[in-house]
């Protein structure tokens, strides 16, 4: 009897390990070592206006897509996009045993605007018992003008004097909404912005090929991906509150996220459509 109770107990403990090491794949993302020698082969963001406009609006063709320079076990793309400083749409999908993903969209819109999107291009790597990982961010913005008194165009660099004009316009507005929420977050939570490096998630392409301030690269990439690790879980999927409760994250504001610069953790501040303030705070591993 107690050599089928020992039997019964190795079975079990082997299955658990098995389930540690061969985890179902399933749509969420999780940070793993980065791999050194994976790459993207390629990967863009895209956003392009369609000619022609419908019932007074007009329409984005919003696209993601990217290619591993080899099979994973389970890819994941996500694209954010956000119109003067809010959230108007998103984008996920994930393959098993797969090196491409190809995504896209059509957004209507009305008025002009200033739209952003940034993606967030993850791999899941298996070898033996070893998994880790391969990530990288693409990004791109879009000025649509449309306007009664000219005709509806759309840029990425100002060209005439028109443009340079509206460019500005739409920069200013967009910042000016940005920074008059993020001080009210700020003095809502009591948090001192000078302990902090403080960006708008727009902004982190930045750091796709240059370390945070006096990080190596290494510690860099993995502060983002654990970034979008919690990103994808309590912002991208709904935002979670603090009593359990999930908010959709469409019409919410661009996250503005702070990193401490002793590097002991970050905190994702954005406001919710309805008005409500939202702080998600991540523990930074030493």
């Amino acid at each position: 009897m107690k050599k089928l109770v020992s039997i019964a107990a190795l079975l079990l403990i082997i299955a658990s390990f098995s389930l540690f090491i061969y985890r179902p794949a399933k749509e969420t993302i999780i940070f793993f070592p980065i791999h050194p020698h994976v790459t993207f082969s390629e990967a863009k963001t895209t956003l392009q206006l369609q000619p022609q406009k419908r019932d007074g609006k007009y329409s984005l063709l919003w696209s993601a897509s990217s290619s591993l320079d080899r099979d994973a076990y389970l890819r994941q793309d996500i694209s954010l996009l956000f119109a003067d400083g809010r959230l108007v749409d998103r984008l996920a999908k994930w393959k098993t045993n797969s090196q491409t993903l190809t995504q896209e969209k059509i957004v209507a819109a009305r008025d002009s605007r200033f739209f952003q999107a940034i993606s967030f291009h993850h791999g899941e790597l298996h070898e033996g018992e070893m998994i880790t990982s391969s990530q990288t961010m693409t990004s791109d913005y879009l000025y649509v003008i449309d306007s009664p008194y000219s005709p509806l165009v759309s840029f990425h660099r100002a060209a005439t004097q028109d443009e340079k004009e509206w460019q500005n316009v739409l920069n200013k507005t967009t910042a000016e909404f940005l920074r008059h929420t993020s001080e009210s977050l700020l003095s809502h939570f009591s948090i001192q912005k000078q302990q902090y490096y403080s960006l708008y998630l727009p902004d982190l392409i930045v750091y796709n090929e240059q370390p945070l301030p006096d990080l190596s690269m290494e510690k860099t990439q993995e502060i983002i991906g654990k970034l979008w690790e919690g990103l994808y879980k309590s912002y991208f999927l709904g935002i979670k509150k603090e009593d359990g409760s999930i908010l959709s994250p469409i019409g919410s504001t661009t996250p503005l996220i702070l990193i401490s610069k002793d590097y002991s953790h970050l905190l994702v501040l954005t406001e919710t459509k309805d008005g409500e303030k939202i702080r998600l705070t991540q523990q930074i591993s030493r």
